[in-house]
């Protein structure tokens, strides 16, 4: 499955939740708060099937953390091979991914941008470079902008233009200092409640 480049207004209205997290599409949806398309109401009455329901979830989970397919099934396989309660054990390894983290920490404006700046090498991990996104984060971690000037004045951009950004309880972030640290493991009641996994769970179950 191809990276979806269409409107992004046109998947907020359709998840019925702000899948990328920027407060003009907080807007969108208290102004239109239906699915896209000239039949919209319609669509919100009619009851969907279970499998509609668990094929949206899906949809809607790799939206928020920008995965294609592949990537996705293969982060599920991965969770499911893991101890604990699988669908849990999902969102915490996406919300683990680097390119999430530097956008947790408000060093990115959405996560497309904190994907940009982890592929360009503008992130270290433990004063050693990392540019891979879906490298996964853990306790102690410190994540530090590159020593590049260019590196240094585009997240210190990205902090002010996004003045009302607020880390995670699970990150300790020093804004001024363009770093933040991993001070404990993501749990369920961290990440958005607007996320069904169970319906996942049941997908890939079939």
């Amino acid at each position: 499955m191809a990276r979806y480049t269409g409107p992004k207004g046109k998947l907020v209205r359709r998840f019925g939740m702000n899948v990328f997290e920027s407060p003009k599409y907080n807007n969108l949806l208290v102004r239109r708060n239906k699915p896209p398309g000239q039949h919209g109401d319609k669509q919100q009455r009619k009851k969907q099937s279970d499998y509609a329901l668990q094929l949206v979830e899906k949809q809607k989970v790799r939206h928020v953390y920008g995965l294609l397919e592949k990537q996705f099934r293969r982060t599920f396989d991965q969770a499911s091979r893991q101890k604990g309660v699988t669908g849990e054990n999902l969102l915490v390894l996406l919300e683990r991914r680097l390119d999430n983290v530097v956008f947790r920490a408000g060093f990115a404006a959405t996560r497309m941008q904190a994907r940009q700046i982890v592929n360009h090498g503008h992130m270290l991990v433990n004063g050693k470079k990392v540019n891979i996104p879906s490298y996964k984060i853990k306790p102690g971690d410190i994540i530090t902008v590159s020593g590049r000037e260019k590196s240094k004045k585009m997240i210190a951009a990205n902090i002010e233009d996004n003045p009302a950004a607020q880390s995670p309880e699970w990150l300790a972030v020093d804004k001024n200092q363009q770093t933040f640290s991993v001070s404990r493991m993501p749990v369920r009641d961290d990440i958005s409640k607007d996320l069904n996994e169970q319906l996942i769970v049941e997908l890939y179950s079939k």
